[in-house]
């Protein structure tokens, strides 16, 4: 299967770089780019990309203004939103996963990274393992302690689907969290999905939010 890309930035060089390191791929096309908000937005409509590569800092409408709307648009719910952001300075991260970004990626990271970003956001997957993107989201959840929404809402859960998002609130695979608790991958992906559907979240990105917020998982 072919991963299509949409590229949102507004500088042309990021990407024109972009576009030249995807194009060597057999397994991932470019199909549009975009140079803010607004134009991702159109431009996701119009080509239905497997992943938007979004920045968060542009003009007219920015990232998370875009990756809300993207998830907002009925016959876009499967196009997945990669934030591209600086570490330490991009105080929206936490913003833009509850406006349904599937993770992020340091806009400093190499090609290697770039294109496993996106091969795992394609598969449904959320990119918040590395340690650095966790310290980033607890820092970011940290700050937000006092809006963070009733445990009540964990009460639709059995034990084992708290277990779990607890350790999906960590960044573990569905390897690693059947590692962990000496279940399969696959019985793992099960409880992932219930979990996801009785908290009404689009993806695990979404999981991570609700894990921090109603304090299951503390930075």
């Amino acid at each position: 299967m072919t991963i299509k890309v949409l590229i949102a930035d507004d500088e042309r060089l990021v990407r024109s770089g972009f576009k030249v390191l995807l194009d060597l791929e057999d397994d991932i096309t470019v199909v549009g780019e975009a140079t803010d908000g607004a134009e991702a937005v159109e431009r996701a409509r119009a080509t239905r990309p497997d992943v938007v590569l979004m920045d968060i800092r542009m003009p007219r409408v920015d990232g998370i203004q875009a990756t809300a709307a993207i998830a907002g648009t009925r016959g876009l719910e499967e196009v997945r939103v990669l934030i591209l952001t600086t570490y330490d300075t991009d105080e929206y991260v936490f913003d833009a996963l509850q406006a349904g970004a599937g993770g992020f990626l340091l806009k400093d990271a190499g090609p290697a990274e770039l294109l496993h970003a996106i091969r795992v956001i394609a598969a449904g997957e959320a990119l918040l393992a590395p340690r650095i993107t966790r310290r980033l989201i607890g820092h970011f959840a940290a700050s937000r302690a006092g809006a963070r929404v009733a445990e009540d809402r964990l009460a639709v859960l059995t034990d084992r689907e708290r277990e779990v998002l607890a350790l999906v609130g960590e960044g573990l695979s569905n390897q690693e969290i059947g590692a962990r608790l000496f279940m399969s991958p696959a019985t793992a992906r099960t409880h992932v999905s219930r979990a996801m559907t009785k908290l009404g979240a689009r993806d695990r990105a979404q999981l991570v939010v609700i894990a921090y917020r109603t304090g299951l998982v503390r930075p």
